[in-house]
């Protein structure tokens, strides 16, 4: 059915955007964080997007019509934000691969895989809103300059300026992760340090540069600091276990902590792991129990 006969007929303009839900949600995602304001974002987009259909032109396709519309939703989303808020969650593999995206063509930085990764979006957060979207837009999606400056109201100068930067803070934050590294026995060393509460032992697996996130505290870097912290807020709360799970395409682990006074370990925390191969970079802890809710986690293990 051609764009016009589309955006005349309600069902068809219904079923069309059905099949754009998943990319669009995915790309809501990388701007805002959670999937529950992705949710809300994409869903105004399509609101937005049928109101203004008669706005539709064919100088841009129906799909980066609907980008243009949804970027501009989420950006509108993080300004009305408290500034210092940055919230990002993390979800388990399936759903990620019950999301359909399209995958990534030559051209692309970044593919669907590690652009979903905490580490990625942890980095992400870093950059204005505004640049974030270019960044996105242009390497991961792979629009052309010339077409995020339509998307996005900006001239093509702006767009690669602000290209620039946001590749610019990213080579200074961020290395993508070694592909070829299998990091089994790396996580079975991390598995025992972590059961063991031994802080010497964990400092050793991370490298030198590694992040901890624990929202809503702040950032904690370097490796001997992020012992120092985790040996005093965490390892000293009582025995624990480790689960094995997988989040954002990145390893995790559920943390169980023993009840005083019983043999009974309960869900504590999900640890999602990046690493680079050798050495672990980053560490996202969530104790927030929604997070523990969606892993689907048993409800305790056995002393």
């Amino acid at each position: 059915m051609g764009d016009q006969m589309l955006l005349e007929s309600a069902d068809a303009f219904g079923g069309d955007l059905a099949q754009y839900r998943g990319e669009l949600l995915i790309h809501c995602y990388r701007m805002l964080g959670t999937l529950d304001e992705a949710e809300d974002a994409v869903q105004e987009a399509f609101a937005r997007a049928w109101k203004g259909r008669q706005t539709f032109q064919r100088s841009i396709s129906f799909r980066a019509w609907l980008y243009r519309i949804a970027t501009n939703v989420s950006l509108n989303a993080i300004e009305v934000r408290q500034r210092d808020r940055v919230v990002i969650d993390p979800y388990p593999d399936h759903l990620w691969s019950g999301i359909a995206e399209p995958g990534a063509g030559p051209e692309a930085r970044y593919d669907a895989h590690e652009s979903i990764s905490l580490a990625f979006l942890t980095v992400l957060q870093l950059l204005p809103p505004r640049q974030r979207a270019v960044l996105l837009l242009r390497d991961v999606l792979t629009f052309r300059a010339t077409e995020v400056a339509a998307l996005l109201d900006m001239s093509v100068a702006a767009v690669n300026s602000a290209h620039q930067r946001a590749r610019a803070t990213l080579r200074g934050s961020y290395r993508s992760p070694a592909n070829s590294s299998n990091p089994g026995n790396l996580l079975k060393r991390y598995v025992r340090v972590w059961e063991a509460a031994d802080v010497a032992g964990l400092v050793a697996l991370l490298r030198e540069d590694a992040v901890l996130t624990m929202p809503p505290k702040p950032m904690v870097t370097g490796a001997g600091q992020i012992g120092n912290f985790i040996g005093k807020a965490i390892f000293t709360i009582a025995p624990m276990r480790l689960l094995a799970a997988q989040a954002n395409g990145s390893p995790a682990f559920a943390a169980y902590t023993r009840e005083r006074g019983s043999n009974r370990f309960v869900p504590f925390a999900l640890l999602v792991i990046s690493t680079d191969g050798r050495q672990i970079t980053q560490i996202d802890a969530f104790a927030d129990p929604r997070v523990l809710a969606r892993f689907e986690l048993p409800a305790e293990l056995a002393g």
